[in-house]
């Protein structure tokens, strides 16, 4: 996204938060191109014939955005971080709703490689990862955050760091700690700690 871009959003983002709904009309345009991407993301690791398509994933957050007021929007990365959020819901929400995992009888192991970390696979239990994420929250609120931001929301080190107000190598390391305790939470074997 050009810098001139990035400003416009960040203004729009703020000028949206203070509750001027037009703004969101504005930033629409200038935001679909990363909500699809990383919709579609997300949704090229599911199954072949899915129900829930990348447009209709996209236009489900774009309904729960309406819904959520008077925000102090940082900028372009703290938007997608909470777009992350809802895209997460949403896929869990689904997947709870469908009742994958009662109806198959056997929960389908996640995975942990670091492709996994790029896209989610098809075999992927997001209703168990969302599970973790919510032990890990307890555990560790900013190492949930990191993982939501990176795994569901596609930012980078860098734009993770932004939102969380911390340096880069403390979202590599809370990255990779996340990950080694969602491993072993996701395998039935535990933790002593985040």
């Amino acid at each position: 996204m050009a810098t001139n871009s990035t400003h416009e959003v960040t203004g729009l983002l703020q000028a949206w938060g203070r509750g001027e709904q037009e703004a969101l009309q504005k930033l629409v345009p200038l935001v679909h191109r990363d909500l699809r991407q990383a919709a579609r993301r997300y949704m090229g690791g599911e199954r072949p014939g899915h129900v829930l398509q990348t447009t209709a994933l996209v236009h489900e957050t774009y309904v729960r955005l309406v819904g959520v007021q008077k925000v102090s929007w940082q900028n372009r990365a703290h938007f997608l971080a909470m777009c992350a959020k809802l895209m997460r819901r949403i896929l869990t929400d689904f997947a709870r709703s469908r009742g994958y995992r009662k109806r198959s009888g056997k929960m389908n192991r996640v995975t942990f490689t670091d492709a996994l970390w790029a896209a989610p696979q098809s075999d992927t239990d997001l209703a168990a990862l969302d599970a973790a994420l919510e032990k890990l929250a307890a555990v560790d609120e900013r190492k949930s955050r990191v993982v939501e931001m990176r795994f569901f929301g596609g930012l980078t080190v860098q734009e993770s760091a932004e939102v969380l107000k911390v340096s880069p190598e403390t979202v590599m390391r809370d990255w990779k700690m996340a990950k080694v305790w969602l491993l072993r939470e996701l395998n039935g074997e535990g933790h002593r700690g985040a």
